[in-house]
């Protein structure tokens, strides 16, 4: 997920992607503890992920507009 596709969404679509996000951390997580995880890899994308959204959401509320500097 790039952070440009990200900054097209309303708050409120990245709230709802972000509680999809750590629920699908949540069940990665127990699926490595069960020995059932095939992409370990996966893991690592799904926090990348979360971390985007949660600075786009708190870009967003201090007011810092970062999509008119890239």
């Amino acid at each position: 997920m790039r952070m440009s596709e990200l900054r097209e969404l309303e708050k409120g679509d990245l709230i709802e992607k972000l509680n999809n996000l750590q629920r699908q951390l949540f069940d990665l997580k127990i699926q490595m503890a069960q020995g059932k995880m095939t992409t370990p890899s996966k893991i690592k994308q799904v926090k990348k992920d979360i971390a985007r959204i949660k600075t786009l959401l708190r870009e967003r509320e201090l007011g810092i507009n970062r999509g008119a500097l890239s």
